[in-house]
């Protein structure tokens, strides 16, 4: 039948062959048939757009549809079906209070035809039909919506509460070093001042004091070349000074033996300030030299201490992508490297970490934040797993058009039965009150969802490994 407006009524035994009304007695099914119309669209169309008005409520009868969502501009597609009966448009309608709108777009994938129904027609049905089933839906709806945004809140925060945590105790140590040393640095430099006054008040002559110069920018120049000693060569080294001081009449050769040490000062470097001063200056020009290397290995602390700062700093910027564009090119390394520097303070000693980098990979097109809260989930739970005990495995490669990532950690593994439902929302093993269940659930929604990837797991006792794959190209 074909209405005034040039479309067409569905048949009645049509209407009741689909999923959604077959239940239906023929009362109902008259009404939807009296206010129904079917149409045609073509492969390509849009049949509604997310965001616009919600007028109507549209039933597949023959074709294939795609679901989307828009993503920061993007339209993503969610789905794809050409099963008869499958809905969309004002599935809402029945909710009041709320402004209406498509919560998502439906897309003719092929040549397709649509049952199609005002969204007050489906809203007064719900009503007037079920009305326990539409009292039952608004509150689940709600109550779901709700607790997912609360829940999801608190979850962020914590997990920005445990890593600002992590990066509060990694950046104090470096800052507390820098402080000591520049407050010894001082105290140093006060009493090189001293000893420089008592060496030049007249003791030397010109030229030994220029040579006695000359041996203070070679024991700069002994630092910077300083070998890397074991703590038994150490030891034998602290002893071999001591007892040169000794020697050679210098009170408390003991004190000043681990610095010279550290300096890179051996014995026969010693004779020779002791030619160029004479046994008279010997003690002062000894301490005054001491100072110059206690000085300079506390301006190398400080600026190992700053640099690390400086190091954590980039590496909490490269983490949140701070005035960073939401999507480019990035380098996964890169991401998973300063993911890493924000978990420093949390993995326990008895943790190895080991990485496994392809570096031939190249950057790839994504939302650098995203999958770093996609890291910060697989890492945590991998910690989480093993206990404080065992090895995290981060390892990167390439599978035809896609970038593997891989985190693996040597815990007890998932057991069977939960394996299926783990990438479901809410879902958790750990006690009450420990997680929410969101963490794999949000990281399968920014991979597969967002990034046009997948997200895999393989488990067994002793070896977990959660496998990411990213496309190579945006999709």
């Amino acid at each position: 039948m074909t209405t005034s407006d040039g479309t067409d009524r569905i048949d009645r035994e049509r209407l009741r062959s689909l999923f959604l009304f077959e239940a239906l007695d023929d009362e109902k099914l008259g009404h939807l048939q009296e206010h129904g119309r079917v149409i045609r669209r073509d492969a390509g169309a849009w049949i509604y757009t997310e965001g616009d008005p919600a007028e109507c409520f549209y039933v597949v009868l023959a074709g294939e549809v795609a679901m989307t969502r828009r993503v920061r501009g993007d339209e993503v597609e969610v789905s794809r079906t050409s099963q008869p009966g499958v809905y969309g448009g004002a599935t809402q309608a029945y909710m009041s209070g709320m402004k209406q709108v498509y919560p998502n777009g439906m897309r003719a994938v092929t040549d397709v035809e649509l049952l199609v129904l005002p969204a007050q027609i489906i809203a007064d049905a719900m009503k007037s039909w079920y009305p326990m089933a539409m009292h039952l839906l608004d509150g689940l709806f709600i109550g779901m919506q709700n607790m997912q945004t609360v829940i999801g809140e608190r979850e962020r925060l914590l997990a920005l509460g445990q890593l600002s945590a992590g990066l509060t105790h990694e950046l104090n140590n470096p800052a507390a070093a820098a402080v000591r040393a520049t407050a010894a640095l001082r105290d140093r430099i006060a009493a090189m001042r001293h000893k420089l006054a008592m060496i030049a008040d007249g003791r030397l002559d010109g030229s030994k004091l220029r040579q006695l110069v000359g041996l203070q920018e070679a024991a700069v120049e002994r630092v910077a070349k300083a070998p890397e000693l074991s703590p038994l060569q150490v030891s034998d080294a602290e002893d071999e000074l001591g007892d040169w001081l000794d020697d050679h009449g210098i009170a408390g050769g003991w004190e000043l033996a681990p610095t010279l040490v550290a300096g890179g000062v051996e014995v026969a470097w010693l004779d020779q300030v002791d030619a160029t001063v004479g046994p008279e200056n010997l003690e002062a020009a000894v301490r005054w030299l001491t100072y110059t290397l206690d000085t300079e290995l506390m301006m190398r602390e400080i600026d190992d201490a700053v640099a690390r700062i400086s190091g954590l700093v980039g590496a909490a910027k490269q983490y949140s992508q701070l005035d960073r564009a939401p999507f480019q090119t990035v380098d996964v390394h890169v991401l998973l490297d300063a993911t890493m520097a924000m978990f420093a303070a949390k993995i326990p000693s008895g943790v190895r970490v080991v990485k496994e980098y392809d570096r031939s990979l190249p950057a790839i097109p994504a939302y650098a934040a995203e999958l770093n809260q996609v890291w910060t989930n697989l890492i945590d739970n991998a910690l989480g797993a093993m206990a404080g005990e065992g090895v995290l495995t981060l390892r990167t490669g390439r599978q035809e058009d896609l970038l593997l990532v891989e985190v693996t950690d040597t815990g007890p593994g998932i057991p069977p039965e939960v394996r299926p439902r783990i990438f479901e929302p809410f879902f958790t093993t750990k006690p009450i009150g420990e997680g929410t269940g969101l963490g794999l659930d949000i990281s399968y929604r920014i991979v597969v969802k967002k990034h046009h990837g997948d997200i895999r797991v393989e488990s067994e006792p002793g070896r977990t490994t959660f496998r990411v794959c990213l496309p190579l190209k945006d999709a």
